[in-house]
């Protein structure tokens, strides 16, 4: 079964996302709260659905659960650019879109600190989602609303549809 590495080396940023030093994954996610940069980009269809992937059982983060079509860290000395399409690429075979920046905030749970960069495009091409995850489907706006609530997406999921889908949020993006 796959597994994260811990000793993957990742940027620790400031509130307005200056890198100030490095450190691994392990300590980002071992209660640390070292803040590190995160981006995740929302995928539509052009009939407005959204696609979303599933958390394979083996992440050390939210296993399981729907989430954001692609959500993945920024390796140290890359940009956001750089790890955004690195990420679409790797998660979903995704290399012709064009990201729309929404919004960036702080997340916070009880393990990790995380910078998201969140982004959104349309796409209506082939999705080929990676055996890094665990599948993934579109999901209509009206489903998404329906389910919001019940344990089935991922905490910071739930923070950000509201903004991609442009209905009323809560301030995004909220803890686990």
């Amino acid at each position: 079964m796959p597994c994260d590495n811990d000793k993957e080396l990742f940027p620790v940023v400031d509130a307005e996302g200056r890198v100030t030093g490095c450190a691994t994954r392990g300590e980002c996610h071992g209660g640390a709260m070292l803040l590190h940069p995160v981006v995740h980009l929302h995928l539509f269809d052009p009939n407005g659905a959204l696609y979303l992937q599933k958390r394979p059982a083996w992440k050390d983060i939210q296993p399981g659960r729907w989430d954001t079509a692609v959500g993945g860290h920024v390796d140290f000395g890359e940009t956001i650019d750089e790890a955004l399409r690195r990420e679409v690429r790797e998660e979903l075979g995704i290399t012709d879109f064009e990201p729309e920046f929404v919004t960036r905030y702080e997340f916070r749970s009880e393990r990790e600190r995380e910078l998201v960069h969140v982004f959104r495009t349309v796409y209506g091409g082939e999705v080929r989602p990676s055996a890094e995850l665990d599948g993934g489907r579109f999901w209509s706006p009206e489903e998404i609303v329906r389910m919001k609530g019940r344990g089935v997406f991922t905490p910071n999921f739930e923070g950000e549809v509201g903004a991609v889908l442009h209905l009323p949020r809560r301030e995004c993006c909220g803890t686990e």
